[in-house]
């Protein structure tokens, strides 16, 4: 399958399996399952032919790993970005010491008025890796990578889940936490600052 086809796919599910299960007739259970065969009866019937094989290919080269099996293979999900009332049942976890945040300078007077919120979705996405955040900031513009001081949010007992595919969730990060994240003009790697 080609690249082009991959990425349609991906999104198509992506959005279903995020956001609008019902609007492909499928019913996703409490932790965000939902039966493969259905799944693949249902893109069918709207005009979008997909294999097994076809979806074996897209969950397991899609980049950001946005999608999982089931042990068994007979369900599929979303990883996180949900919008619709899913549990997926992630246990808390020590975070590292430092996560990142992409986005672009327009929403920096509100982030840094009112923190890091999860608007639509269940959780705030945080990275391990400033490049994966400056990847997602890239999406609406010009990108601004924040630091998100983990290890003090943790000691002060805020919550943090990962997901299968690494993003950091939580539910909020108040902007006494937030930093930027700055390449120095020598080009050595970058450090956060508060």
């Amino acid at each position: 399958m080609d690249a082009k086809r991959r990425v349609k796919i991906s999104k198509y599910l992506a959005r279903h399996l995020r956001h609008q299960p019902a609007r492909l007739g499928l019913t996703l259970d409490p932790a965000g399952w939902t039966d493969v065969a259905a799944l693949l009866a249902a893109c069918r019937a709207r005009g979008l032919p997909l294999t097994l094989e076809e979806l074996h290919e897209v969950v397991e080269t899609n980049d950001k790993r946005r999608f999982a099996f089931s042990e068994d293979g007979l369900r599929l999900r979303a990883s996180q970005g949900h919008t619709i009332e899913v549990d997926l049942g992630l246990p808390p976890a020590d975070p590292p010491p430092v996560l990142y945040h992409g986005t672009v300078g327009r929403l920096l007077e509100p982030i840094f008025q009112e923190g890091l919120r999860p608007m639509t979705r269940h959780d705030v996405h945080l990275s391990a890796a400033p490049e994966t955040a400056r990847g997602v900031g890239a999406r609406r513009g010009a990108p601004v990578v924040l630091t998100v001081d983990a290890a003090a949010m943790a000691a002060d007992g805020h919550e943090f889940r990962v997901s299968a595919n690494g993003v950091w969730l939580t539910p909020a990060v108040p902007p006494s936490y937030l930093g930027f994240l700055t390449p120095p003009p020598d080009g050595s790697p970058a450090e956060a600052v508060p």
